[in-house]
């Protein structure tokens, strides 16, 4: 095997893929992580956050990368931003491809979040972590008194609601075509606060340096103005970002990365972490334990060990 091979290269630079590279890297493996920006994913939108364990002061998204990033770097990683457009997979030595240079790793670990879905909404990424989220359980606390809505007709976007029900004043559940994909006795439409509107589309979202209100058009084209704080946007989901991996990997019906619990993909050597693996709960904390396994997982891995090792200290 090649000299300039790394033992893990790590593609996607947010929660779970720094966290795998502090493990990787601290366990002597030669370690990379190549980002497509640091300030383009889901937490680095993230104005703010007060409920990561062990940062008691609250800290913006871009903030608390910043010290994911710096302990990496600390533990020997090597950090690169550019952008991943193709991978080759099988095989003992993975390859990994960007635009002016390909990188070489025994292992791989896809870190690349579930930000796919492109803004489709006039003034939706103009807002995006100033009153747009994609995640009510990461800022449903941020809207305690206020109003929000949601836009979607999905199941997850009303139990996203009911979730919102409990922290906003007055939540909207905006969808875009005349029934929701629900049962109409859901116990989530019966909620008080709660006030569904259907066949509604959002035009634009409006305000100055943060939300202020909403337009939609109903199904005659009749134009109405929502003022409101917040905006959680559940129109097709959010979606693994998986576009470069040309179905390398065994993926779900949804589009997200199939993964064992200890992070193992279909393909020996290369694990998934984070948003970009079929998780069902989407938390800082549980991405950065993703990438915490999925480097204990490559470890074992590389040095075929027949079990993972822990603690690198002793």
């Amino acid at each position: 095997m090649p000299d300039n091979v790394y033992d893990v290269v790590i593609i996607g630079g947010g929660p779970a893929g720094l966290s795998a590279a502090q493990y990787a890297a601290r366990s002597g493996l030669k370690t990379i992580v190549i980002d497509k920006s640091p300030t383009a994913g889901a937490l680095a939108f993230t104005s703010r956050i007060e409920n990561y364990p062990g940062v008691p002061e609250p800290v913006s998204g871009k903030g608390l990368l910043d010290i994911f990033r710096t302990q990496a770097l600390a533990f020997g990683a090597e950090y690169v931003e550019k952008q991943v457009v193709g991978v080759k997979l099988e095989g003992e030595t993975k390859e990994v491809f960007t635009m002016d240079e390909t990188y070489r790793g025994k292992a791989v670990i896809i870190a690349t979040g579930s930000m796919g879905r492109k803004p489709t909404i006039r003034g939706e990424a103009e807002f995006l972590g100033k009153g747009v989220s994609y995640c009510a359980v990461c800022d449903a606390a941020f809207y305690r008194g206020k109003t929000v809505c949601v836009i979607g007709d999905s199941e997850e976007a009303v139990k996203e609601a009911g979730l919102l029900t409990r922290f906003a004043d007055t939540v909207y559940l905006i969808s875009p075509s005349k029934k929701l994909k629900v049962e109409d006795d859901h116990p989530t439409l019966k909620i008080q606060n709660l006030k569904a509107l259907v066949g509604r589309s959002v035009t634009s979202i409006e305000g100055g340096e943060v939300v202020e209100r909403i337009r939609m058009t109903d199904g005659e084209h009749n134009e109405s103005e929502l003022a409101l704080s917040g905006v959680f946007v559940y129109l097709h989901g959010n979606k693994a970002i998986v576009d470069f991996l040309a179905a390398s990997v065994e993926l779900s019906e949804e589009e997200c990365i199939v993964t064992n619990k200890m992070m193992e993909t279909s393909i020996p050597g290369v694990f998934g972490a984070g948003d970009v693996s079929c998780a069902e709960v989407r938390q800082v904390v549980i991405a950065a334990s993703n990438g915490c396994v999925a480097a204990l997982s490559a470890e074992k891995y590389v040095h075929q060990r027949k079990r993972r090792k822990y603690d690198w200290a002793k």
